[in-house]
């Protein structure tokens, strides 16, 4: 079909209000917006001004009283347990009225702070829409995060309220959570009144704190005692949830989403941008703790009146390189979402596509890629062996939804590998100079984005505007800065190299090496360090961390490698991937002190470099280089 692409993204252009007020339509208002952009709120404008609406109505109330109410909302699959749920819009609807009911009986209310630190089971998403029916804010923290991560969390929301579960489930181990929210709570200088636990079977956790309540028997009773609560309105531009980034230990960086425009956007970008109908199942292999997880498990299929999939598994493993496969055909999945690390250890385990033979995958339409750059190789693979389109796409937990991709919704473009191919409707995109000038087609330079930014994009930071202002707009004066550095090419086709920030992508997961550099240092015997992220074939990028030791020092230097490591990892948790430290006698630094972490980078990822003008010393690199290779690293 031919692509009507261009019409669309040129009647955005052309009268940016006109075209998401028509968008506005597809959401339904308790008031409708008095303005549907006010450039004189916030940092940079504000969206919907005015209207009141409720996220929660708009997913479930609205889809039963539609019709909607025995169809299958959301299935949870869970290869790492053998359980298989369905669970229509009207079953859903009943279990979150019942623990909203339990939120408002322990006082929480709207603008209250809530955090939900659970793994992938539909209690996770019970406990979003709950938040969002009473106008609370939730904050999601994924569950592989450990305590000192949910510490910070829980300080700088001031959650009232935490929803865990006893214990995450993978395939192999079992993680205990309760001790790890316990440990958390004790280092917290803020304190939540209570913590519903849901209890697994698998594990149970010890309840004993006065503060901690049984999930299932508080939402039992509130189901016994037939409570009724009504979605509270709320204000379009009032906060729905923060979202926490980069797995910072210092301040966090909580990205704020708005009630109204996030609804609009994702309505919008499921029927445009992933062409998906309502009915249709849609999967995102994601996690709720991350902004994939927000967007496309939970808010934006639900919008839709489509089928989500909540899938408690790995790509491999679970129980081998056919996972993926197996739950496409068993449930009827039409478009699939994730990242292209999955895909590249599905590859690795099954090179020649051999189990994708085994499985009926006629339902199957278009493959999404999206969390690291996707690979040219890996998507030729994909496309060859899976026979459906495979659309690469950029955005960011502060985007909340794509800013770039090639739009099946609208008719697909022609397809150019390592590109995340055209802007959508709303975005702006442009590549500017260090000094902010715009560079030619095909030169790569900093990517950023013309304010304003479309509805569904963060206002700000939670309690740090000033914070947001300075790290997200002043550097370029009208832009919002992405910190990804690229080039867009004569066609307009969008080419994302790398970061221009020390955010690492570990297997889709947005990872700071600042945070990481800030825990080995922590360390008595580390005098400074360096963190860096290595191509990794299946993960993308792994940390590698660079270990100056003190000079008072005799120990064996593989005992502190060990040390720090594990300190980084009960830290940050396994997310981080966090397995290699390397002692060394100095770090490569301009005569300025800047340690040259991107020189580093290159003769770990045997790239070609350049001397560095600035260096203090060349003889340094060498001493880098030998450093790797001892570890088979840069050969």
């Amino acid at each position: 079909m031919a692509s009507s692409y261009s019409e669309v993204y040129g009647a955005w252009k052309d009268d940016p209000e006109a075209f998401w007020a028509r968008a506005a339509e597809e959401i339904a208002w308790f008031r409708p917006p008095e303005r549907v952009f006010d450039p004189d709120r916030g940092v940079y404008g504000h969206w919907y001004t005015g209207g009141e609406t409720n996220t929660c109505f708009n997913c479930l109330d609205r889809q039963v009283a539609e019709g909607r109410a025995d169809q299958t909302a959301l299935i949870y699959d869970s290869p790492v347990t053998g359980v298989i749920e369905h669970w229509t819009y009207g079953a859903i609807l009943e279990e979150v009225v019942a623990l909203a009911a339990v939120y408002r009986d322990l006082g929480i209310g709207k603008g209250d702070r809530l955090i939900i630190y659970m793994p992938m089971i539909p209690q996770a998403a019970f406990a979003m829409l709950a938040a969002a029916r009473i106008g609370a804010v939730h904050s999601v923290v994924f569950g592989g995060f450990a305590a000192n991560e949910l510490a910070t969390r829980i300080s700088d929301s001031q959650a009232k309220l935490i929803v865990s579960a006893s214990c995450g489930i993978e395939a192999g181990r079992v993680i205990a959570y309760k001790p790890l929210l316990d440990a958390a709570i004790d280092i917290s200088a803020h304190k939540p009144d209570h913590c519903i636990v849901f209890q697994r079977e698998r594990l149970q956790a010890d309840l004993r704190s006065d503060r901690d309540i049984d999930f299932a028997s508080a939402v039992g009773e509130a189901k016994r005692k037939g409570a009724e609560v009504p979605c509270t309105p709320v204000l379009a531009t009032d906060p729905l949830y923060v979202l926490y980034t980069s797995g910072t230990i210092g301040q966090p960086k909580g990205v704020v989403r708005d009630n109204g425009g996030h609804m609009v956007a994702l309505k919008w970008s499921m029927q445009n941008f992933f062409g998906v109908k309502a009915g249709e199942v849609f999967w995102a292999a994601s996690d709720i703790g991350w902004v994939v997880g927000h967007s496309y498990i939970v808010y934006g299929p639900l919008l839709n009146g489509s089928t989500s999939i909540l899938y408690e598994g790995k790509p491999i493993g679970t129980p081998d390189a056919g996972a993926y496969w197996r739950v496409i055909e068993q449930h009827g999945v039409t478009k699939l979402f994730t990242a292209p690390t999955a895909f590249r250890a599905i590859r690795k385990e099954d090179p020649q596509g051999e189990l994708i033979a085994n499985y009926d995958l006629s339902a199957f339409k278009a493959l999404f890629l999206a969390g690291e750059r996707a690979d040219p190789d890996t998507v030729a693979w994909a496309e060859t062996k899976l026979g459906v389109p495979v659309i690469d796409n950029w955005w960011q937990t502060e985007t909340g939804w794509p800013v770039a991709g090639n739009p099946i919704g609208l008719g697909l473009l022609p397809v150019k590998y390592g590109s995340a191919a055209v802007p959508l409707p709303g975005y702006d995109v442009q590549v500017l100079d260090d000094a902010g000038h715009p560079v030619t087609a095909g030169v790569l330079g900093n990517v950023v984005i013309k304010l304003p930014l479309p509805p569904g994009c963060l206002p700000t930071f939670w309690n740090a505007e000033e914070r947001f202002r300075e790290g997200c707009l002043a550097e370029f004066p009208g832009y919002y800065r992405t910190a990804d550095a690229g080039y867009i090419d004569e066609d307009g086709y969008i080419f994302i190299m790398s970061r221009t920030d020390d955010i690492i992508n570990v297997a889709g997961h947005r990872l700071s090496t600042g945070s990481m550099e800030e825990i080995c240092a922590s360390h008595a015997d580390v005098a400074e360090c360096a963190v860096i992220g290595i191509a990794d074939p299946i993960k993308g990028q792994i940390p590698a961390g660079f270990l100056v030791i003190n000079a008072n020092v005799s120990r064996e230097t593989t005992d502190i490698e060990k040390e720090v490591v594990a300190l980084v990892r009960n830290r940050l948790g396994p997310v981080a991937a966090f397995k290699t430290a390397i002692c060394v006698k100095r770090l490569p630094k301009t005569r300025s002190g800047k340690i040259l972490r991107g020189t580093m980078q290159k003769i770990a990822d045997r790239e070609s470099w350049k001397m560095p003008a600035t260096i203090d010393d060349p003889a340094v690199l060498e001493e880098i280089s030998l450093a790797l290779k001892a570890r088979g690293i840069g050969d």
